[in-house]
């Protein structure tokens, strides 16, 4: 597995995360044979990030069991080395380019090989994605140690066996977040308060159920650190109400003596290599515009996972990739070329952020299309309205809708094609009158 000297391929994969893994599987399992697929990982081992998730809750949707981080990539890396699909490791993509001819060549690094090129017929995208850094928060005071994101606190406890400090304060309630708050509760810190700078929770109800209030932790909504106080150390942070423009109310102000704050501001797709190569982004996600393949705007090139749009579960990752996997192979053999076809915008109505994918191509979609989105803002007792051009086709109560959960709704390919003349599918949430 850790030597791939052929230097051409019919399908690259750039990462080797939960999502590479699931790509390589699907592309293998769709016919390209397993010594023409290649996964490059910068890291020393596959796996991803669910190496230092070893937390449990992952699997119930693909295996129907409950797994730890490290238990669900095991799975894949099995499947991965049972099929013989060989790897990268420690290994950089440094530049993807385009060839005349449709064939894509990545310029890879290691230490052992230096830097060469790989040709390959098709890549997949599976980087992942990074936590926002604090330099983006723009909050006042020093630089002082005890300053973590979440996931790096994570990776020392986890991973090192090293505690980020006894006293802590988070900012923001993503998963991560969230998760870290037990995780560190139960290895003996005192978590004093997590803070949210928005009216509504970034994560899954079930971390805050299981993370926060069973270790009775306090969240507070719409509250941000103001000042962070320390020089050497981190020795308090000041955490104030914000009003509905985001910007702290006076006379609000709560000064909280702690030795570490860690900050679960949000994620970011990865998608420096991306742009370089001319992929097109949705501004909302941050992740590439795909087609019902998982296509980006060029042709043969793929995204799936995190570095698409951030997801709450990895089985729908896994799910996702997957299927990245199989519409690679398919385009490598050859089964499609979608040059000039007409397509169907998926578009945002009110309250919804983003749709994944956005355009469809009816003639090449499955029998049946998942839609991937989420809204915009909490709402209680709504109505999911989905349109074909202007007509209400599809209407779903939903008894809650909130940001830090995915929704999803299939659309069947028949009843697309027998809607004459359809040219977009309108996605909006509307909140009953109670």
């Amino acid at each position: 597995m850790r030597g791939y000297m052929d230097k051409k391929a019919d399908i690259v994969i750039v990462g080797g995360g939960p999502a590479g893994l699931a790509a390589a599987a699907g592309a293998c399992k769709e016919g390209v044979k397993a010594d023409r697929i290649c996964i490059v990982e910068r890291d020393g081992e596959l796996g991803g990030i669910l190496n230092q998730c070893i937390h449990n809750g992952f699997g119930l949707h693909t295996f129907k069991e409950e797994l730890t981080g490290p238990e669900y990539a095991a799975r894949y890396i099995g499947q991965v080395e049972e099929m013989g699909i060989p790897c990268l490791l420690h290994t950089i993509v440094v530049d993807i380019r385009m060839e005349a001819d449709g064939r894509k060549k990545v310029t890879v690094m290691n230490r052992s090989d230096g830097m060469f090129e790989i040709e390959a017929g098709a890549v997949i995208l599976a980087m992942g994605c990074r936590e926002r850094p604090r330099g983006a928060l723009n909050i006042p005071g020093y630089r002082p140690a005890g300053i973590y994101s979440a996931g790096t606190a994570q990776h020392y406890v986890n991973i090192e066996g090293r505690m980020p400090g006894k006293e802590a304060v988070i900012l923001g309630s993503g998963d991560i977040g969230l998760i870290m708050a037990r995780r560190m509760t139960l290895e003996g810190a005192k978590v004093k308060l997590v803070a949210e700078l928005m009216p509504y929770s970034g994560g899954l109800k079930r971390n805050i159920v299981q993370c926060l209030d069973d270790y009775g932790i306090p969240l507070k909504l719409s509250h941000t650190v103001v000042d962070i106080d320390g020089k050497e150390r981190v020795k308090g942070v000041t955490v104030a109400e914000v009003d509905k423009n985001r910007r702290p109310v006076p006379g609000t102000e709560e000064y909280i003596s702690c030795d570490t704050l860690l900050l679960s501001c949000g994620l970011i797709p990865e998608n420096e290599l991306s742009l370089d190569m001319g992929v097109a982004l949705n501004p909302a996600t941050s992740g590439p515009v795909v087609n019902e393949s998982l296509e980006t705007n060029i042709p043969g090139v793929f995204a799936c996972g995190n570095v698409l749009h951030v997801h709450d579960l990895v089985d729908y990752v896994s799910e996702e990739a997957e299927n990245a996997g199989k519409n690679a192979a398919v385009y490598v053999q050859g089964g499609k070329n979608k040059t000039g076809e007409e397509s169907v915008a998926v578009r945002c109505g009110g309250g919804v952020r983003y749709t994944v994918p956005s355009i469809i191509h009816i003639a090449y979609m499955p029998e049946e299309q998942v839609i991937r989105f989420r809204v915009g803002n909490v709402y209680k007792n709504a109505c999911l309205t989905v349109r074909f051009n202007d007509k209400v086709v599809m209407k779903m109560n939903k008894r809650v809708m909130a940001p830090g959960e995915m929704e999803q709704i299939k659309l069947k390919k028949n009843r697309l094609e027998e809607f004459e003349g359809l040219r977009e599918i309108t996605l909006s949430v509307q909140e009953e009158d109670s």
